[in-house]
């Protein structure tokens, strides 16, 4: 798995977290504030300012959640986290992200991230070159594909993973989306089975394999080795190519990490 390099060789993370937000499950987020804590002291800040991005439909994600979350930043380490809420159907201005240290993309509705994020694809694009952290959280993760799994349950009408996870989508439906790491991401995915939808979608050639990230549990892509962070898996899907034809002929699995 790739990201786009750094500027001036400045190190960069991106942290895909698998969902299941939880107020005790710190662990997970606290790399990232400190990279953020980083970026900030080398403009001479002491208090890193965080964008913390967030999508509502139908009170999804929760008003637990929207009010604590920004909370539970701050309690791992100093920081402002900067919270822009928008409905579902609307979108981000680019105005979010001026003047920031870290941009964490919350969780919710996939689909209705992904139309709201679409006006900061490539100020994104630019910003996380240039060393900012970015944390997607569950749909945030999502969204941070080359080739953006945003929902659906079933392939050719036949179902691969529990109709709960579908994002009100039928079909498996995919979006270009921040080109952040080059392989598909699904979320949840001990916890909604939703690693038989990736399994399924490389499978059939609608992605070229990619990551399932467990709850309370993060993917770290940065400079050298992936980490895995929390208390789950992250599992690998990869196509298995016939070696005269190239057609996919199967898929492996296997994690990535387990936590101690």
């Amino acid at each position: 798995m790739e990201r786009s390099a750094p500027g001036d060789g400045e190190h960069v993370s991106i942290h895909l977290v698998g969902g299941g937000w939880s107020p005790d499950a710190t662990e997970v987020y606290e790399l990232f504030v400190a990279e953020a804590a980083t970026r900030a002291s080398r403009i001479g800040r002491e208090v890193p300012r965080i964008a913390v991005l967030l999508v509502v439909e139908d009170d999804v994600p929760s008003a637990e959640y929207r009010n604590e979350f920004p909370a539970l930043l701050a309690s791992i380490g100093p920081c402002e986290p900067l919270v822009t809420e928008v409905i579902s159907s609307d979108v981000f201005d680019t105005t979010v992200l001026s003047d920031i240290d870290g941009l964490l993309v919350g969780g919710g509705v996939t689909p209705a991230y992904f139309e709201a994020i679409v006006p900061l694809v490539d100020q994104v694009r630019l910003l996380v070159s240039d060393g900012l952290p970015y944390l997607g959280f569950s749909a945030g993760a999502m969204i941070a594909a080359d080739t953006a799994i945003l929902g659906g349950y079933r392939i050719g009408g036949v179902e691969v993973c529990p109709p709960d996870a579908s994002e009100d989508l039928d079909e498996v439906t995919l979006a270009q989306g921040l080109g952040l790491v080059d392989l598909a991401i699904d979320v949840h995915a001990a916890q909604w089975g939703t690693l038989t939808r990736l399994i399924a979608a490389t499978e059939a050639g609608l992605v070229t394999g990619g990551v399932a990230i467990d709850e309370n549990t993060a993917l770290v892509v940065g400079d050298g080795a992936l980490a895995v962070i929390g208390n789950g898996s992250v599992w690998r899907v990869e196509p298995q190519l016939d070696e005269v034809s190239g057609e996919i002929v199967g898929v492996t699995v296997g994690t990535l990490g387990v936590a101690d």
